[in-house]
């Protein structure tokens, strides 16, 4: 069994694609209902992604972040998923181990009972 180096360039370049992969496919939904937009925002070095709303639903105005997760120090930090069923298991279908996730949405000592990284 090949022992994958966590902190290859390789490795998070793949975690980067999957992030981008994952959110896209949520940005290319059609919303249910009125005139909103969902977009997908990468941060220049593609360490942050955002997954936004924007437009209106009838009177009101809807602009927000659906999910915003982040590479640092070669882990995935969820720091807020608002996708029904979140994202955190498609990134493990997909590879990426449990101690290298964090899902930051939940204060540092809970984290350890999340099964997940903590930090």
């Amino acid at each position: 069994m090949e022992i994958l180096n966590l902190k290859s360039p390789a490795i998070l370049d793949q975690w980067r694609t999957f992030l981008e992969q994952i959110l896209r496919a949520y940005a290319e939904l059609p919303y249910r209902y009125g005139e909103i937009s969902t977009y997908l925002v990468i941060s220049q070095d593609r360490n942050h992604f955002l997954l936004m709303h924007e437009g209106w639903e009838s009177q009101h105005r809807i602009h927000g972040c659906l999910v915003h997760a982040e590479i640092r120090n070669q882990k995935v930090w969820i720091h807020y998923d608002g996708i029904e069923g979140g994202i955190t298991e498609e990134l493990v279908e997909l590879g990426i181990p449990k101690d290298h996730i964090v899902l930051a949405f939940h204060a540092p000592e809970i984290r350890q009972y999340t099964g997940y990284a903590v930090s």
